[in-house]
């Protein structure tokens, strides 16, 4: 590091756990943040301004203007822009070193097993179920930790998922893909603006932790939060071993 990267990341190299070590880990480090809104703005301004050194970007829509009352990435005089390059123009603004890489694309299998294995962290702020197994099934076919959170309404739950020695589970242990519940978006239920950036900023902070060595707690657990009593739910969740992605019967396909 140089002086001024000593000096913009001297918060972080104070903390004992993170050190000079830690922050170089962050510089190498390459995030992959699947959508760009609620959950995405704050994780990709936190990762940007933490010195992650690569951050690819994967969102398909365009800032729309209800989009601002929670999705601070953007900006007024970016609507219409696609998310994924107002989001990287966001970072740019705060810390213009790490090197983004917007995508305008929906995270397909196809794209998601290209970009995939090239990242040390993938996050999951997708707003669907379909996406987000998707991006499970190519962590466990890629050995990738994943952090994962969702949220809608008052009500937001995160976990991180790394099935890489096998006793953690998966998205779909949890979630299994063939009971998926009717999905609800935000232009119907509507979403507290605030919640979004709780969860967002929470995703942000494991990803940074597993990118730095200090490594997260939450494998095997599930947090679930009432934005409306501020009330969290701690749950231990196990791996289900006839899991469709990462259960034994899979493992044995693979």
């Amino acid at each position: 590091m140089d002086d001024e990267q000593l000096l913009r990341y001297s918060r972080h190299i104070l903390l004992d756990d993170i050190g000079v070590e830690g922050q170089e880990r962050l510089l190498a480090s390459h995030a992959l943040v699947i959508g760009a809104g609620g959950l995405g703005s704050p994780v990709a301004l936190f990762l940007g301004t933490a010195g992650v050194g690569r951050i690819t970007l994967v969102d398909h829509d365009r800032v729309d203007l209800t989009n601002l009352q929670r999705q601070i990435a953007h900006s007024l005089d970016r609507v219409d822009q696609p998310k994924a390059a107002s989001a990287a123009a966001g970072i740019a603004a705060i810390n213009p070193e790490p090197r983004v890489r917007p995508l305008i694309a929906r995270a397909d299998a196809a794209l998601l097993d290209e970009l995939v294995p090239t990242a040390d962290v993938v996050l999951d702020c997708t707003d669907n179920f379909q996406t987000r197994h998707l991006v499970n099934a190519a962590c466990v076919r890629h050995g990738k930790p994943l952090v994962s959170g969702a949220a809608l309404g008052f009500d937001a739950q995160l976990s991180v998922y790394d099935s890489r020695d096998g006793t953690r589970p998966c998205y779909a242990c949890l979630f299994p893909p063939d009971q998926a519940p009717e999905e609800q978006r935000c232009a119907v239920m509507g979403v507290f603006a605030p919640l979004v950036g709780i969860i967002g900023s929470m995703q942000a902070a494991e990803a940074l932790k597993l990118l730095t060595g200090m490594g997260s707690a939450l494998p095997g657990r599930l947090l679930m939060l009432d934005a409306r009593r501020m009330s969290w739910t701690d749950l231990g969740v196990a791996r289900d071993p006839r899991c469709p992605c990462c259960g034994d019967a899979a493992r044995e396909r693979a």
